[in-house]
């Protein structure tokens, strides 16, 4: 694909990952590095993401589930990769066969995991997941005793390497007091663990992107960072707090199809939610919408960089189509090039203006969008 011709396209700047893999990795230099590509590496692309991290010298990968995990191998990636999510247990087959990592939280997983080991003549690495506050999936550990003992039988299942064990902050990037509690909580299952079944870890983790910037103490023997890696920051309260700072990844642009002008009072797209005002007005029409990862909900609310200054989108966000809002006096033809979002208009600008955050519109960009790596 060559970017003079694409009507849409994100630019990834390998770059930057870079950047922000060394900031990242400086915060924590006692720490082994996870890199999170889960979801298609937010939206960057998974598999060119995972071999630049690799060649960068991370440890570890993470995705969400084992088809993520599948397409990584098939393409070539032989790092430690880590399911953090949900496999089934008629899964474990294959979870084995791949030589993947699995978090496991239920007795059926792993069972599943030992007998597939068993049977293929090897030993499943596992890291065991505590659910110490989020209410998500892991073994709950509120009570430290009684979580130890379920995680200790998980263990000594035969065929299975238990090498890590972890958990997820909820509130990171905002509530310091029960982030700590969180911690506290893993720590004393930790104590339980060590004290009353002999059980250690080589792999303790716990801290994402915001307790990497915010929370050294929560570093422990590997950290995973995720939309840090990928050049945002969390929250606001966790920006300034990484040194170099980070350096967005993504850009996304798309190509002017057509500049049109009309009359006044005219209505624009569909359901007619916006008019020219009297005197009339001038568009540019731009080859993106819903389906390629421009949310709908950002129709008369936000805009792009086209012309050396930001536009407002006109109208509702069509499927593959928007209109942006030109002056008189604007020079825009078509073939021009439009910042979606990038180095004159941050993601954040979006997220704010549809209610979200800028994991969501990062991983929305479609698979239809083409990525251009740059540095490659």
């Amino acid at each position: 694909m060559r970017r003079e011709t694409a009507r849409t396209w994100a630019e990834i700047s390998l770059s930057n990952l870079e950047h922000n893999y060394r900031a990242l990795r400086g915060c924590a230099p006692d720490s082994k590095f996870l890199g999170t590509v889960k979801a298609n590496g937010y939206g960057h692309g998974a598999v060119p993401i995972a071999r630049r991290l690799v060649e960068l010298g991370a440890d570890y990968l993470a995705v969400a589930c084992l088809d993520e995990g599948a397409a990584l191998r098939e393409a070539g990636v032989t790092a430690p990769i880590l399911i953090l999510g949900y496999t089934q247990p008629e899964l474990a087959p294959e979870v084995v066969d791949l030589d993947l990592t699995q978090g496991v939280f239920t007795p059926e997983l792993a069972k599943a995991l030992s007998e597939a080991a068993g049977a293929a003549g090897k030993r499943a690495k596992i890291h065991l997941k505590a659910d110490t506050g989020m209410s998500r999936l892991g073994v709950l550990d509120h009570d430290p005793e009684a979580a130890a003992k379920e995680l200790a039988e998980l263990c000594a299942l035969p065929h299975l390497e238990p090498e890590g064990i972890f958990t997820h902050f909820a509130d990171a990037d905002g509530d310091e007091e029960y982030t700590m509690l969180q911690f506290t909580r893993f720590l004393d299952l930790l104590e339980e663990l060590k004290e009353k079944y002999g059980r250690t870890f080589e792999i303790r983790h716990c801290a994402a992107s915001a307790a990497v910037l915010k929370y050294p103490c929560t570093h422990l023997d590997m950290v995973r960072p995720g939309i840090a890696l990928y050049g945002h920051y969390p929250a606001p309260s966790c920006e300034g707090l990484d040194g170099p700072g980070l350096k967005p990844v993504m850009s996304l642009y798309s190509r002017v199809a057509a500049v049109r002008d009309f009359p006044g009072d005219t209505p624009v797209s569909y359901g007619c939610t916006a008019r020219l005002d009297v005197s009339g007005g001038r568009l540019a029409v731009l080859p993106i919408g819903y389906a390629d990862g421009l949310h709908r909900v950002l129709s008369n609310k936000s805009g792009v960089w086209l012309g050396g200054k930001c536009r407002q989108i006109v109208g509702r966000v069509c499927m593959d189509m928007c209109m942006a809002g030109l002056d008189e006096s604007s020079q825009v033809k078509r073939g021009d090039a439009a910042e979606v979002f990038g180095p004159h208009l941050p993601i954040e600008r979006h997220a704010e203006a549809a209610g979200t955050i800028s994991y969501e519109l990062l991983c929305a960009v479609s698979p239809r969008v083409p990525r251009v790596y740059l540095d490659a």
